[in-house]
């Protein structure tokens, strides 16, 4: 691995960890949707600012799926970023967990564990959403934020000063729609670092399927299409 692939990774480790740490931590103070979608949304606001000079700031393997199918990224660099991102979700959870149980183990305790951890692991709602609808919820919403994060962060053109806060704001906006769905994840390591700490693994594929869907075809729509297009 390079010195340069290695600091994004860095990047993208940290990040990623704050979007887990801040998320569950604001699940868990149950403090409202609303607070609960600027909590998200703010995190990858800052984060994203912070280090999007080094790595981009993705913090999301579906994100970095998408650059990958938009030809903005080369397989080599995505399966990187992919180890990084789960990597620095899983360590949040687990500290997470060790924070709100005192322990690491989540069947030491499971139903505790689960009664903190796994309620910040984003699951379909009790009643009126089945799995289809579930992917189509995800897709779409991954499909908003990978829209946005072409037009403002990776097209020349876009306003990229604001990028961090425009895509922050698409994560906030998503969660008020989707997070009594879905808990509009939009992102596989939003879902997996928690399950792994929690042993909460509902519905994990949903969490995988419909937001790299959506990534997938915001890549295609903006980076092999509406770029090229101008040229």
């Amino acid at each position: 691995m390079s010195n340069k692939l290695l600091k994004q990774c860095v990047a993208e480790f940290i990040g990623t960890f704050a979007l887990i740490f801040i998320g569950v931590g604001a699940i868990y103070h149950n403090v409202g949707l609303l607070a609960v979608a600027f909590a998200h949304g703010l995190t990858i606001a800052v984060m994203a600012s912070a280090v999007g000079a080094i790595s981009g700031g993705q913090f999301n393997p579906a994100v970095t799926f998408g650059l990958l199918v938009g030809g903005k990224m080369t397989v080599k660099d995505s399966l990187a970023y992919w180890v990084a991102q789960l990597a620095g979700a899983s360590i949040a959870g687990f500290v997470l967990l060790f924070l709100f149980t005192g322990q690491l183990d989540p069947q030491n305790g499971k139903s505790l564990a689960n009664a903190i951890v796994a309620s910040g692991t984003p699951d379909l709602a009790a009643k009126g959403v089945d799995a289809i609808q579930a992917v189509l919820i995800e897709a779409i919403l991954t499909f908003f934020l990978m829209f946005v994060i072409y037009g403002t962060a990776v097209d020349n053109r876009g306003p990229k000063v604001v990028a961090g806060l425009a895509i922050g704001l698409t994560v906030t906006l998503d969660i008020l729609f989707g997070g009594p769905f879905t808990g509009a994840a939009m992102n596989p390591a939003r879902t997996f670092g928690p399950a792994l700490a929690s042993s909460h693994w509902n519905n994990q594929w949903i969490y995988w399927a419909g937001p790299l869907l959506g990534a997938a075809l915001g890549g295609l729509v903006y980076g092999r299409f509406l770029i090229k297009e101008e040229k």
